[in-house]
């Protein structure tokens, strides 16, 4: 596979023109000089980079911590020690948003309970607690 146009290039790695507009300007690959006359072209190992970023993001790495998890792959020193290390931490992360979100839904659970379901806004335990005026997420 050859250097590509910017749609090309899009394509193969599955994302739109604006993700790779968007990864160059970050910093998360290079962007290709334009030649006086026409396109700047891609080399395959960018589909690559990609593809990396995307798959990290999935396993819920940010694009700095891609950025990181990049520049270690690149590093001819870098130990396979510090990925774990470092996609431990992720599921460390993970773990307090998981608990977070439950005891989210846990307040949001109480507050739909203690709603009466019909009549005025007024009598709503939702509203009152975004509000600020009834029983709070806190409370519950």
């Amino acid at each position: 596979m050859g250097d590509m146009t910017i749609g090309a290039a899009a394509k193969a790695a599955g994302v739109g023109i604006e993700t790779i507009r968007f990864y160059e300007r970050r910093g998360l690959i290079p962007q290709p000089i334009k030649p006086e006359r026409g396109y700047r072209t891609y080399p395959a190992e960018v589909i690559g980079r990609v593809r990396f970023i995307r798959e990290a993001q999935s396993l819920g790495f940010s694009l700095r911590e891609a950025a990181e998890l990049l520049a270690l792959q690149a590093d001819p020193a870098a130990d396979s020690g510090e990925v774990r290390e470092r996609a431990a931490a992720k599921i460390g992360e993970i773990g307090e948003k998981i608990a977070r979100l439950e005891r989210i839904r846990g307040a949001l659970g109480a507050l739909i309970a203690a709603c009466p379901g019909s009549g005025p806004l007024g009598d709503c335990s939702i509203m009152m607690a975004m509000l600020g005026d009834g029983l709070s997420s806190e409370e519950v």
